[in-house]
């Protein structure tokens, strides 16, 4: 009655679906935690560290890629989008700190969405810089921190964002507030 040979080569083919499902899930999270250590690092100016973590961020990248070729479907696996988001987040930061610029990130092709979503994320890590800047009295720094922001917030009003991407938006607005809120305490501490 049933066509044997249809479902086995059904349950291979889902089996090795499965397989690189699972694959994807558990390096997503290492690529994840490595551009969270990224961060992290570049927050404390130890560019090597975060350096390191971008190598083994984009071997892990490229090795999922290819697994992602053979299996459609896999590119919109939650956590692997997430990974790439948070990694798109942490090389704007590097390219930030490193180059005082804002743009394309060499190596991997990201989509528009994990690209805007990184950008919106970063304006976060540039307030986070910012205190830190402050507590140093670093207040040039700071109002470049504060321009970054202000020139990312400018550059996505210009795109009608939706979905996902609208909260994070939201949330890029919301650190201009806050670091425009800083330059504010820092002006009138210069005052008194």
């Amino acid at each position: 009655m049933l066509d044997k040979k249809f479902f086995a080569k059904l349950k291979k083919d889902y089996n090795s679906y499965d397989i690189n499902r699972r694959i994807i899930i558990k390096h997503s999270t290492d690529i994840l935690k490595q551009a969270k250590q990224a961060i992290f690092a570049l927050h404390r100016d130890n560019m090597a560290e975060s350096e390191k973590n971008f190598k083994d961020s984009e071997e892990l990248i490229k090795y999922l890629n290819t697994r992602i070729k053979k299996e459609k479907g896999l590119e919109y696996e939650g956590i692997f989008l997430a990974a790439l988001e948070e990694y798109c987040e942490a090389k704007l930061l590097y390219q930030f700190l490193k180059t005082g610029k804002v743009g394309a990130l060499p190596g991997f092709k990201l989509d528009e969405n994990t690209y805007l979503g990184g950008l919106s994320d970063f304006t976060g890590e540039l307030v986070r810089r910012a205190v830190f800047l402050a507590t140093r009295r670093r207040y040039q720094e700071v109002a470049i921190c504060e321009q970054a922001i202000e020139d990312v917030v400018h550059e996505l009003i210009q795109f009608n964002l939706i979905g996902p991407l609208r909260p994070k938006f939201d949330q890029a607005k919301n650190n201009l507030r806050k670091i425009e809120e800083i330059m504010y305490d820092l002006e009138i501490k210069k005052r008194h």
